[in-house]
């Protein structure tokens, strides 16, 4: 291939006169960063803040799928610009775009994992989360329907399972109010908190358990070797008489009646 193939005037799409522009363009931003970073002139500093404004909103709208109002968005990837040109520096020669890029969208990775979740969620399994929402959206739009979690792993070049945890972690990022109505256009309706929680039998359980251990020691033994094989040892009432010498029905008698004495105790406690 000629050198002349590979002048950027040949590059398709690229005009002479828009190269000149573009170049021009980067001559007075790097003269920009320099008077800034070498003089401090906080007025350049200003001026390239407000060349660069468009570019970081751009970054800002790759964000725009989430619930986090744009407004907040912008003012964090703006954040990041004003620490993108604080860093630079002019004398590597390297474009200040392809250094302010990942520092911006750092600041908005940052943002949505120190800020943003309600509960702590491990960094990677945040930004899966984030990227299953921006591919589901995506796929929403191709396929006129809400996409299957096989079609975003095959998009995402991961498993199914990691795009179901990922799913479920995104529940994590919003906490609901317990006062929060189940009903907006109703006054009436009842909060989230009245569908958690309940009567606790625990209570109950220890005072019988507390009834149950008062009345044992006054059984007869007879009525105690029953229990023990029937409730613990969970012998039939059958195998119950053969162990004891006892009828199937003198059996049944001693349980109804040890039964009845522990109820007695329960209802008078």
């Amino acid at each position: 291939m000629s050198a002349v193939a590979l002048a950027p005037s040949r590059l398709p799409g690229v005009s002479p006169a828009k190269r000149r522009e573009r170049d021009a363009a980067r001559e007075v931003e790097r003269r920009l960063l320099i008077r800034y970073h070498r003089e401090g002139d906080v007025a350049a500093r200003e001026q390239l803040v407000k060349r660069f404004l468009p570019f970081t909103r751009d970054l800002a709208m790759r964000y725009s799928y989430t619930d986090e109002a744009f407004d907040d968005l912008f003012q964090v990837a703006s954040l990041g610009l004003l620490k993108a040109i604080d860093r630079f520096d002019p004398d590597r020669g390297s474009k200040f775009t392809s250094f302010a890029a990942p520092t911006i969208l750092g600041e908005l990775k940052r943002h949505f994992r120190d800020k943003g979740w309600a509960v702590h969620v491990p960094r990677e399994l945040q930004e899966r989360a984030l990227a299953v929402s921006r591919v589901t959206e995506t796929l929403s739009k191709e396929l006129g329907r809400s996409p299957k979690p096989r079609e975003v792993a095959r998009s995402l070049r991961c498993s199914v399972e990691d795009v179901i945890e990922a799913q479920q972690a995104a529940g994590s990022y919003e906490a609901a109010s317990l006062d929060a109505p189940l009903a907006r256009d109703d006054d009436e309706a009842g909060s989230l908190i009245d569908l958690i929680g309940g009567d606790d039998v625990s209570y109950e359980l220890v005072q019988d358990r507390d009834v149950i251990a008062t009345t044992w020691d006054g059984l007869p033994e007879i009525e105690r070797q029953v229990l023990e094989l029937r409730f613990t040892s969970e012998l039939t009432q059958r195998e119950i008489g053969e162990r004891l010498g006892y009828s199937q029905m003198h059996v049944s008698r001693v349980l109804r009646r040890a039964l009845n004495r522990l109820d007695i105790a329960a209802r008078a406690a």
